[in-house]
């Protein structure tokens, strides 16, 4: 199961507002996003990105994909259930 961690990111960087993303997505990685696309990805998680928004978000955050997607293996099935 992959798990959506940008609210943590940004959080453990003084990030706190998807109006402060924007203008550091804006500022750091000359990248833009609307409002709902921001709002999209600070509510849920995305069932897709493009890679040059996740570039952008990595630039922005000084963080790495797997900052912001965190992979849990499906527990194996019990035995004998």
């Amino acid at each position: 199961m992959l798990e959506w961690m940008l609210n943590q990111v940004m959080a453990e960087r003084g990030v706190r507002s998807g109006v402060a993303l924007a203008k550091l997505l804006q500022a750091k990685a000359g990248y833009r996003l609307s409002a709902p696309s921001i709002s999209a990805l600070l509510n849920g998680e995305p069932k897709q990105m493009k890679a040059d928004t996740l570039d952008a978000l990595c630039t922005a955050l000084a963080c790495t994909p797997s900052d912001l997607w965190v992979h849990t293996p499906p527990q194996a099935a019990t035995r004998g259930a």
